[in-house]
């Protein structure tokens, strides 16, 4: 297997000059021609490296911007069959020579052969266009390898490559052009496309979670742009970002199908699939796979006569940052602050325009929801602001029912006793009038377990019409967050296991949490009970056993998708559990894949950051946590 090296490094280094001098013309004094066979040998690095050689082949793939600098050679003919020698391609490092090529032009090449961070290369010291025409280079129809050393024999080398292919992570396409792609489909997860989080499947520590995180680096391939460019740098935001734009959109789940052959391509420790020029737009002519587009228009009908959902609205605060002092900023590319870096406590917009953008997104995203309650995460705590507590929450019930053109929507008021000390960042409820009613008032945990974290808060509710059989208790919730390790050896400390640090706090919280549903079942006179929000706990981690133990069931674990990406795998924080007498009136469950799945440049925060546009007022990415719904059939009788 081939040594990786840490992507900083590599990205330090790319690009640097390896030619002192400029690029001259192959002469007839010049050597024998070698075989690019021969260079590439049947290990991970060249037989030859070091020495000089002059090679003859048909130019694959071509790049006369974007910082490639260079291009791939390929021997003529090849392509057909698999070589025993090794692999029929090699990439020529030749930054002055790449805009004089195109696909196609056979050409003689003196160089020196070197390994470049684990990529065979030469790095030429003469280019020759050739004369001579020379048998064109066939696409190899493979299924990619799954192992380091099997991909190997096809580094540089054209493939047409064969399966099934979804996108798995799409969150470096806004920034550096890339989505990663999972071929076929797991063997341990059964039908599972994506790449999965093991601890949203298996124990933590476990040997399947160890053998689906091995199976997860197996199928995973990077599809590129053919550059190198970093697109938040003020540089490059005036080049067209790849593959997408405001219609066309790259979602994870999504199929991926190609349409034309790539260069299976070796860099920053990845292995990639360079298209053969570089893609610019979502219309390019050089794109080489098409994108299957999903309709997230509404999510799923979960059917029931009631419907609860959990939806993170991505520090929606009304306080701006401009309204406070000491607050910097994430700008866009003209140094417009779009929002809120530190400085202060505001976390959400920079200015009323940003949260105007912010409040679009979100307002036609819970409107489409349509569920008759919704616990919210990550809203303002206005009392931070000198405010009342619910204010920021009020603007956005006014907000909503602005946008439904009637008065549909309400909020739970917050309950006269709250920690002086709360974070600046709350859970909250709305519901809607004409489906449930408030029964008694809200109450607030305040243990000492959620001093790191947002404390629950509790809220009854009854079917308009129905009676107190159709009575439910609902409890908001945020769990502690798994960054910030404090790497201090302490039970909080990340250990390793998958689960993140803070897990013990979380396992605390979720026990406290247990303790004061179980007090709320007599003062609010039922035993259907839901625990909803951002647990900050994959599926099969420990906090959620807690739940599980105490007798609450995941709902959003029945559900056919996750909600959230990270790392470029797929798990759920995000879960609504229901007591077991709650759990048998379960009618339907959906998590609606509308953020986490979505490219993050459609997030209000990513406003005019590259001359594509892609933020408008839809659904899509109004948060970075998709939104989990279930459907409840209470019943007077």
């Amino acid at each position: 297997m081939r040594k990786r090296t840490s992507m900083a490094l590599a990205a330090a280094v790319l690009g640097a000059s390896l030619a002192a001098g400029g690029i001259v013309p192959a002469t007839a004094d010049d050597p024998g021609i070698t075989s690019i066979e021969e260079i590439q040998g049947t290990t991970d690095a060249s037989p030859l490296a070091g020495q000089k050689v002059t090679v003859q082949g048909v130019v694959t793939g071509a790049y006369a911007e974007g910082g490639i600098r260079g291009f791939y050679l390929q021997t003529a003919g090849s392509g057909a069959e698999i070589s025993p020698l090794g692999s029929s391609g090699i990439f020529i490092y030749a930054p002055r020579q790449v805009s004089s090529l195109a696909v196609g032009d056979h050409v003689e090449v003196a160089g020196t052969v070197s390994e470049y961070f684990g990529l065979t290369q030469i790095s030429a010291s003469g280019v020759q266009q050739l004369d001579e025409p020379a048998e064109a280079v066939k696409p190899l129809a493979i299924a990619l390898p799954a192992s380091d050393a099997a991909r190997e024999r096809f580094e540089s080398m054209v493939v047409d490559p064969q399966g099934r292919f979804t996108v798995s992570d799409n969150y470096s396409l806004n920034q550096f052009g890339e989505v990663t792609l999972a071929q076929g489909t797991s063997s341990i997860v059964p039908g599972e496309r994506t790449l999965r989080q093991p601890t949203d499947v298996f124990a933590p520590g476990s040997a399947q979670a160890l053998q689906l995180a091995a199976e997860n680096e197996q199928r995973a391939i990077v599809l590129d742009d053919g550059a190198t460019l970093n697109f938040s740098s003020a540089s490059n935001t005036s080049v067209p970002l790849p593959y997408l734009d405001a219609q066309r959109r790259v979602t994870v789940g999504a199929a991926a199908t190609f349409t034309d052959p790539v260069i299976m391509d070796y860099r920053y420790d990845l292995w990639r699939l360079q298209p053969t020029g570089q893609v610019t737009g979502a219309q390019d002519a050089d794109i080489p796979v098409s994108f299957e587009q999903i309709d997230s228009g509404e999510p799923e009908d979960v059917g029931g006569n009631v419907s609860v959902g959990s939806f993170n609205v991505l520090n929606y605060f009304t306080t701006t940052g401009d309204s406070l002092e000491g607050c910097t900023y994430y700008n866009d590319r003209q140094g417009v602050p779009v929002t809120v870096r530190g400085g202060c406590d505001a976390r959400g917009a920079a200015t009323e325009a940003s949260l105007e953008r912010q409040q679009s997104k979100i307002v036609a995203a819970l409107n489409k929801f349509d569920a008759d309650v919704v616990v919210l995460e990550e809203i303002e705590n206005s009392a931070r602001f000198g405010q009342d507590r619910d204010a920021a929450l009020a603007h956005l019930v006014g907000e909503l029912n602005a946008a439904a053109g009637e008065n549909r929507w309400s909020y739970v008021p917050s309950p006269g006793a709250v920690r002086a000390d709360e974070d600046v960042i709350r859970t909250a409820m709305i519901y809607q009038r004409d489906a449930v009613k408030l029964i008694g008032k809200s109450t607030i945990l305040q243990d000492p377990a959620f001093d790191n974290a947002r404390d629950p808060m509790a809220q009854a509710f009854q079917r308009v019409g129905g009676n107190q059989k159709t009575r439910f208790l609902v409890v908001a919730n945020h769990f502690k967050s798994k960054g910030s390790d404090p790497k201090d050896g302490s039970a909080n400390a990340d250990k390793g296991d998958g689960q993140g640090a803070w897990n013990a706090a979380r396992v605390e919280q979720a026990t406290a949490l247990v303790e004061f549903a179980d007090s709320l079942k007599k003062t609010s006179n039922t035993d259907q009970i839901l625990l909803a929000g951002d647990f900050n706990s994959y599926s099969a981690e420990d906090p959620i056993k807690v739940l599980a133990d105490a007798g609450y069931v995941d709902l959003g674990a029945k559900a056919d998708s996750r909600s959230y990406l990270f790392a470029g795998l797929t798990g759920s924080l995000d879960h609504v559990f229901a007591s077991k007498p709650l759990a048998r009136k379960v009618a339907g469950q959906d998590i609606w894949n509308i953020n986490a799945t979505e490219s993050i440049g459609y997030e209000y925060s990513r406003y005019n950051y590259n001359v594509t546009q892609l933020v408008t007022g839809d659904q899509y990415r109004s948060s970075d946590h998709d939104p989990v719904l279930v459907g409840l059939q209470l019943d007077k009788k």
